[in-house]
């Protein structure tokens, strides 16, 4: 993932602690409690970290395995999971072909096994729960802004939250069990019938910023460079302002 805004490192969330950035320099041991299949290519990872001082919807951690022979391998993933869990996070993983970490996951891991981890980390794609959110996410992109939507179920949040997100076809659709109504799937190579297949298009974005709630929307966009250069342009020509776009890329 990268980003170009200097990160916030602290909110303030009603009826939660502010995360604090001391916090996300030190190190924990997290022990995996669960393995959840998505999809045939992606899987979720239950953690218990004792010490979790607790995260906000959009922020990532870092994570490290360290081999038998001290040989060490790190990596960023986005929180899934709402920060009200009770000293566990999850996290959403893709296995990337020849990827030693995401590899280690899906073949090796296994209840009990413990790494490291080290965060939250960045505010810049934070969404507190403060103002409306529009989010627009394309594969594995949709895991930070799951946590969003997470996070305004458990809470009972009364801000509008719409979600719309692209995936291959209904089989590579991360999370579909628990997608609801805020959520429009786009599918763009293979789709229930009756259902068009094809890439995002302003027919998807248009209509909800033509009845903005008040305040207007906070838009939150997460995935590979082409989707988000992709999706940030159809929102640019919805009228959304550039100001109010966050971007998080992958790849």
């Amino acid at each position: 993932m990268t980003e170009t805004t200097t990160p916030v490192t602290r909110f303030a969330v009603p009826g939660r602690i502010a995360v604090s950035g001391e916090a996300a320099t030190v190190w924990q041991t997290a022990t995996l409690t669960e393995i959840r299949r998505e999809t045939p290519h992606a899987a979720t990872f239950r953690l218990a970290v004792q010490a979790w001082a607790g995260h906000l919807p959009g922020q990532h951690l870092m994570l490290r395995l360290t081999a038998a022979d001290g040989y060490v391998a790190q990596r960023h993933y986005s929180i899934a999971s709402a920060p009200d869990d009770s000293g566990h996070i999850e996290l959403t993983l893709d296995r990337v072909p020849g990827g030693e970490v995401s590899g280690w996951f899906h073949t090796v891991a296994r209840p009990g096994d413990t790494i490291e981890v080290r965060g939250p980390l960045s505010g810049f794609f934070a969404w507190p729960g403060d103002r409306p959110a529009l989010l627009l996410g394309a594969g594995s992109g949709v895991v930070p802004l799951m946590s969003m939507v997470r996070h305004h179920r458990v809470r009972g949040l009364g801000l509008p939250l719409r979600m719309l997100v692209s995936a291959r076809s209904p089989e590579e659709l991360i999370y579909a069990a628990e997608l609801g109504a805020e959520t429009t799937p786009v599918f763009t190579r293979s789709a229930p019938p009756g259902v068009a297949v094809g890439r995002m298009t302003a027919a998807h974005v248009a209509p909800l910023l033509a009845e903005q709630p008040a305040g207007g929307w906070e838009a939150y966009v997460c995935g590979s460079n082409g989707f988000a250069e992709h999706a940030s342009r159809l929102l640019v020509a919805a009228g959304q302002p550039v100001e109010r776009i966050r971007i998080e890329r992958f790849g």
